[in-house]
């Protein structure tokens, strides 16, 4: 299985990839980019972007193909620690039912990080450099990685994965 887009990475084997954003500004191109990503095979989209920040894509999907937003702010961390619950849960629900997912920002670097960041904390029972170790060699396949090493890209995004993982650990 490859990638659904060239950038983006695998986190599971043909069932769990992130990215940078699968629209466009103009519609065509969109509709070209998510036809794509839906003939790759992915069945769920997981949007960390915010409302009106970027063309929506949702009403390119065709039906059966499912979006969810879970919105944080561009270069920063989750609002509350329920945002990133509630992206962590989609993220697993529609894995568990089988749905390819997609989860994304707009580069697909920072907020993506973060989220993917947690899951690998969670998911694996991970500390967060460890997590953040894995995602780093995960981020390294993907072509972006040349141009931007880091994902998360800030600071306070990756204190943000090592806290989660934290107080993860300490349930």
């Amino acid at each position: 299985m490859t990638v659904p887009t060239f950038y983006s990475y695998e986190i599971l084997p043909g069932r769990f990839h992130a990215g940078e954003y699968p629209g466009a500004s103009d519609e065509e191109a969109a509709r070209h980019k998510v036809n794509a990503m839906v003939e790759a095979g992915v069945q769920a989209f997981i949007d960390l972007t915010e409302e009106n920040e970027l063309a929506p894509y949702a009403h390119l999907l065709p039906q059966g193909i499912h979006h969810e937003r879970h919105p944080i702010l561009d270069v920063s961390v989750p609002a509350s620690d329920a945002v990133t619950q509630g992206a962590l849960d989609a993220i697993e629900r529609h894995l568990a039912a089988g749905r390819q997912v997609y989860l994304h920002c707009w580069g697909g670097i920072g907020r993506t990080g973060v989220i993917v960041g947690c899951w690998l904390a969670e998911q694996h029972r991970l500390s967060g450099q460890a997590a953040l170790d894995q995602l780093a060699r995960l981020w390294a396949t993907c072509p972006k990685s040349r141009r931007r090493p880091e994902s998360p890209e800030t600071s306070e995004q990756r204190d943000y994965v090592m806290g989660w993982a934290r107080r993860g650990r300490a349930a």
